[in-house]
């Protein structure tokens, strides 16, 4: 993109928000930025890139406005095409970092990955030549994806081989689902967990649900943790599901007459009778807030978890070029109530880091259908809280991957305890009572954490006696899950580690109430 381009996106910005200004003060302004941006070139110590002072420049002006004004420059605009549209072109692994190992966690069925046979624990020591171990995984997924068709280049390490192996890979369309797990979790209770909020989400969450009813399904758990939002039409979509014709979703008012809106439930659809309790934490900001504020304040279902972040305000993206934008807080929306859960970011530490309440009394009071008591200016406050953490021993092992390496060394068989383990379809001898079967059901017991804590000792990763001993069930959970992801897959990884899920066990033990919900109304 050239300079000239980029400054002219500061000025295109100056007519979305100033009075009309006269054209000669609009070319004043563009000659100052240019002129600028030509002084720190020709003058400054170093290389500078033109494009990137440019950008700064917008960024900064953004950041004079709000917390969730920002700009798309070419690489976040395609990331966030990629998270609207539910697809992206690449590999189709999914990958972490592990201390400074760049790990596949699992190849995704049927993409590249899998049919050159990419296996899980595979570390990628290189990407086109360059090591991976000064990169974060963001910007190693960045490396791995790009234009449909193209190449790329990645160096494979794998225990056991001898040497790297060095892997070209044409890069495909791979689906990326917002909607990635959905499974019975015990009796009629289903469960469907949303990552984001894309222009497939409601398509596939009612995909998922209709799968879950043919299961038995009667009670539902949808999980909105830690979604950071997304498409707002797909908030509004997806409230309508559950919400007669003619319920309040949300309202929103901006300064122009176009961003003054009320959105009400269209249709009767058929999930409109199943009794729903909402998971909610901090990490659930805009569109899972404008779902959960419709839910909660239609009297639909139950909030259970944390109160989430607080994000109340509505951004419209605006295209500048093919390959950039800006998106701009347009409007301020309103739960059905008619309150606004926008937290005060006045001191922008205290929105990020902090996120202290507001005092009660600086809050407005609105009421739910049913004539429940419900604040604003601050997130959506769950029914019932349940908090939880990981202890800091257990992030420690996280962080460094202990939980996933282990399982890989003890499936392959290279831990004390592996010679002993009958895993399914394994011929040997299931009679000896030193021989621990693993099969569905398996439990993670006295056998598996101690040859768990040698492979700890023998990679020098240190936890003390009452360290393990205080974050025993969270090693236990974390074990379960990889164990069961290896042989079975993730989803059924997941379905394990969320049956002893703090928020899960209190919601079922609150379904009694969400039914009666339904059946009272507001």
């Amino acid at each position: 993109m050239k300079t000239k381009a980029a400054v002219g996106f500061l000025l295109l910005l100056g007519l979305l928000f100033l009075p009309a200004w006269q054209e000669d003060v609009w070319n004043q302004s563009y000659q100052k930025i240019a002129s600028i941006i030509t002084l720190i070139e020709d003058n400054y110590y170093n290389n500078v890139e033109r494009d990137e002072l440019a950008f700064s420049s917008i960024r900064g002006m953004l950041q004079t406005l709000d917390p969730h004004s920002y700009f798309l420059d070419p690489r976040n605009f395609s990331t966030m095409q990629e998270e609207y549209k539910g697809k992206y072109y690449g590999l189709g692994i999914m990958i972490q970092k592990q201390e400074d190992r760049l790990v596949v966690i699992t190849p995704i069925e049927g993409t590249p990955a899998s049919r050159l046979g990419i296996q899980a624990g595979d570390i990628i020591s290189h990407i086109e030549g360059e090591s991976t171990k000064p990169i974060s995984s963001i910007e190693a997924m960045q490396k791995l994806r790009g234009l449909k068709g193209t190449e790329v280049t990645i160096t494979v390490i794998r225990v056991g081989m001898d040497q790297p192996l060095e892997l070209t890979i044409t890069r495909e369309e791979i689906p990326l689902h917002s909607v990635p797990y959905a499974f019975m979790l015990q009796d009629d209770i289903g469960y469907i967990y949303i990552r984001n909020f894309a222009e497939t989400t409601t398509d596939e969450f009612k995909e998922k649900m209709r799968m879950l009813k043919g299961l038995g399904m009667g009670k539902l758990i949808l999980d909105l943790r830690q979604n950071g939002g997304g498409t707002f039409v797909q908030s509004i979509e997806l409230s309508d599901e559950f919400l007669p014709k003619g319920s309040g979703i949300v309202s929103i008012k901006g300064r122009r007459k176009y961003y003054n809106r009320e959105f009400l439930a269209r249709e009767d659809n058929e999930f409109e009778k199943i009794p729903l309790i909402i998971l909610i934490n901090q990490g659930s900001a805009s569109a899972p807030e404008i779902v959960s504020g419709a839910i909660k304040d239609n009297d639909r279902g139950l909030i259970i978890g944390e109160t989430s972040w607080g994000k109340g305000l509505v951004q419209t993206v605006f295209p500048l070029a093919p390959d950039a934008a800006v998106a701009i807080t347009t409007a301020k929306y309103y739960t059905p109530s008619g309150r606004s859960i926008q937290r005060d970011y006045s001191s922008l530490e205290d929105y990020y880091i902090y996120k202290p309440e507001a005092p009660e009394d600086k809050r407005e009071v609105k009421y739910t259908a049913g004539g429940r008591k419900v604040l604003g200016q601050g997130g959506i406050a769950p029914d019932y809280e349940v908090k939880f953490s990981y202890k800091n021993q257990t992030a420690r092992l996280l962080l460094k991957g202990a939980f996933f390496s282990y399982v890989r060394e003890f499936a392959n068989g290279k831990t004390n305890l592996a010679d002993k383990v009958v895993f399914p379809n394994d011929p040997r001898d299931r009679a000896s009572e030193d021989i621990l079967i693993i099969a569905e059901g398996f439990k993670v017991k006295e056998k598996v954490l101690t040859d768990f804590r040698s492979y700890l000792a023998a990679n020098e990763i240190i936890i003390e006696d009452g360290e393990f001993e205080e974050a025993r069930s969270e090693i236990v959970r974390e074990l379960e899950r990889e164990i069961y992801t290896f042989l079975w897959g993730i989803e059924e990884g997941m379905r394990i580690f969320r049956q002893s899920d703090p928020l899960i066990l209190k919601a079922v033990t609150h379904f009694p109430e969400a039914v009666r919900l339904i059946e009272e109304g507001p």
